[in-house]
């Protein structure tokens, strides 16, 4: 109902153009940018951020976890290392 109410109101306007598929697409861009930005709009509204303290708290937490993965995989990266050189070594002679 209410879009047969809005195709009337084009007709009235005058704004309702005869164009093929991909000129009338183009035509109605900047309508549906401008719909695009106020929806974006009402979703950030509903965002809740989070704090500040919650932020370094967080960013710290990921810091030290980055920090013990990567030592924890150079260990491992160098123990293997070293045992497959030692294994090598063994069957090369």
């Amino acid at each position: 109902m209410a879009q047969t109410a809005k195709l009337k109101q084009d007709d009235a306007n005058g704004s309702s153009l005869n164009l093929p598929g991909p000129l009338q697409r183009l035509g109605s861009y900047p309508e549906r940018l401008r719909k695009f930005f106020h929806e974006v709009r009402v979703e950030m509204r509903q965002v809740n951020w989070p704090s500040r303290p919650d932020v370094i708290s967080t960013t710290v937490v990921v810091i030290i976890t980055v920090a013990f993965f990567g030592i924890f995989f150079f260990i491992v990266d160098r123990g293997a290392s070293w045992f497959i050189e030692s294994l090598l070594k063994l069957f090369k002679h």
